[in-house]
């Protein structure tokens, strides 16, 4: 990782980190398919927390669902598995470049001054899969510090020995958690919480032992690793970090616990 959060605008309030999973905000079992009315909310969530002031300072973070996932999919890419045909980057970056506009257009008729950030241009594993991800973040910081909300997705990533190979949004969520010291760090889903071998969710989680068992794989197309790599790179953090259904988004914005406390 590069960058340690300072820079304009670092002597403010610590950020959040939020994630919208692509699971959400797609319907990620049909290629390149929004799912409006999550998405509408979640935006409306957002908004509502910065305009009552809730949230001051503020990152996003989206996945791929069914753009980025699909595409990475159909050209074997993932994180661990790279190309070197230009094509199929620019298809699975395209994807994603097209819901991150998406994604923005709705925060941005809320008032909300959201602008992308998109990790393949900016981060490398200059050491090859194995690697630690380079994500120089300056520009992230300046952005906050001139107020603005970045908002960076999962995307391709130049990736030494592979060609490109995928970062997942829920890495992007640590780099940028540990770069920035975010305050707490929130993973929206389409599930309520990080779910036991019963179903029922999860009040804490301090150990990934601990619920290993309880843990499966997404049950949908997903090259990054589902809610099991969620867990693993969230307790990997200092902050408080939680996982929630769209119903826990309002009240995480507005300092309550919600979902999953993973710490």
């Amino acid at each position: 990782m590069t960058g340690d959060g300072t820079g304009p605008g670092s002597d403010a309030d610590p950020p959040i980190v939020l994630k919208l999973g692509g699971s959400l905000i797609t319907e990620k079992d049909r290629p390149e398919t929004l799912d409006g009315d999550a998405l509408d909310a979640a935006c409306d969530a957002v908004a509502g927390a910065l305009a009552d002031g809730a949230v001051e300072r503020l990152v996003v973070v989206h996945g791929g669902g069914s753009f980025g996932h699909h595409h990475a999919s159909e050209h074997g890419v993932s994180t661990t598995t790279g190309t070197d045909d230009a094509v199929a980057v620019t298809d699975i970056h395209g994807a994603m470049a097209e819901l991150n506009r998406a994604v923005l257009d709705r925060l941005q008729e809320r008032g909300v001054p959201a602008v992308p950030v998109h990790p393949l241009s900016l981060s490398a594993r200059p050491d090859g899969v194995d690697g630690d991800l380079d994500l120089p973040l300056s520009s992230t910081v300046t952005l906050l510090g001139e107020g603005f909300v970045p908002v960076l997705h999962g995307d391709g990533v130049a990736t030494a020995g592979e060609g490109v190979t995928v970062v997942s949004g829920d890495e992007l969520v640590v780099e940028l958690a540990v770069g920035l010291g975010a305050r707490r760090v929130g993973v929206c889903s389409t599930v309520p919480g990080v779910l036991d071998g019963d179903g029922a969710v999860l009040p804490s989680i301090d150990s990934f032992e601990s619920v290993a068992d309880a843990l499966g794989a997404s049950d949908a197309t997903d090259v990054s690793g589902g809610m099991a790599a969620k867990v693993r790179e969230l307790l990997a953090l200092d902050a408080p970090a939680y996982v929630f259904g769209a119903a826990g988004l309002a009240p995480f914005l507005r300092g309550e616990d919600a979902g999953t406390r993973i710490d």
